[in-house]
């Protein structure tokens, strides 16, 4: 099994889930990375306190690798600087965030398909996290490819991590509103959302990472291998979240994946695609507008927002 990172902050109770969920599957390499607290929050530092403690929690045989933060890195740096450590040491690692809660066969997922494209450049990560309804994927195949990581339980390649860049200033330089066009399908809307998500990202106006993430995948032109059922429950939808409070109504019920795994070809799955863009990011033609409007009302602003995932 591939060495799994798993990055929390200060949800101890949901963090000791995960890792319970683990232990079913015994990995024998963890990454467990903690951010700091916040200095305007002295309460978190119980919190994270608690949940640097569980690191004891990892019992079975296995070695473990910790990094805790003694400073608040912040949703941003706090999860990709935590990737490029575990990428430092390993040439592909499965991700969990401290409220990623996975089926057992997402684990055989990710590990089958990051040995089948390993050196595949086509293929730039791997997602066990499904928004699209049934009808709308194939019948035949476990898993289709799509232009965005759905980052509720993933796995990605050293390789692909290399061309990420947290700091996305110069996106424009190298992505032209034509080739962002054709990465997402041909959507005119879509590619005029992305972009403005880009700038606001670019003028550190949105404080996260995994946009950066998107942007890389685009950039070089790669495809991501996301399964056709949701191997993830993401517990983080409550009043303790800091972006995901309540639960988008396009969360679909989780079930595990039957294996061996049906293989489609490595190209884009634009039903899928399009059905992601409209009713995920928000690109159909009334909503869109709706949330360009708030994105150009946001760049003439100073606060950070966080666009939907």
């Amino acid at each position: 099994m591939p060495p799994v990172l798993l990055v929390a902050f200060n949800r101890p109770r949901e963090t000791l889930r995960v890792i319970e969920n683990l232990r079913s599957v015994k990995p024998e390499v963890v990454y467990f990375a903690v951010d700091g607290a916040r200095n305007d929050r002295p309460d978190e530092i119980r919190l994270v306190h608690e949940t640097q403690k569980l690191a004891v929690e990892f019992d079975w045989d296995c070695r473990v690798y910790t990094r805790f933060q003694e400073i608040n890195l912040g949703c941003g740096l706090g999860v990709s600087s935590a990737i490029t450590w575990a990428l430092t040491h390993e040439q592909a690692v499965i991700v969990l965030e401290d409220d990623v809660l996975p089926k057992p066969s997402f684990f055989e997922f990710c590990r089958e398909l990051i040995e089948r494209y390993k050196d595949d450049e086509r293929v730039f990560a791997v997602s066990g996290c499904n928004y699209v309804p049934g009808r709308f994927l194939s019948k035949r195949d476990s898993y289709r490819f799509a232009p965005i990581t759905h980052v509720w339980g993933w796995a990605v390649w050293k390789r692909s991590w290399e061309h990420y860049e947290f700091d996305i200033s110069e996106w424009r330089k190298t992505l032209t509103f034509r080739q962002l066009k054709y990465q997402l399908g041909g959507s005119w809307l879509a590619a005029i959302l992305w972009s403005k998500t880009f700038d606001l990202v670019a003028q550190k106006k949105i404080d996260t990472w995994d946009y950066q993430l998107a942007f890389a995948s685009i950039k070089m032109r790669s495809l991501v291998a996301t399964s056709n059922v949701n191997l993830t429950e993401n517990l983080g939808f409550n009043d303790r979240a800091t972006h995901t409070s309540s639960l988008p109504n396009y969360i679909q019920p989780t079930q595990d994946i039957e294996i061996p795994l049906i293989h489609p070809f490595v190209v884009l799955d634009k039903p899928a695609n399009m059905w992601t863009q409209k009713y995920v990011y928000g690109a159909g033609f009334f909503s869109g507008f709706v949330l360009l409007a708030k994105y150009i009302k946001l760049s003439l602003k100073s606060y950070s927002y966080r666009a939907p995932d």
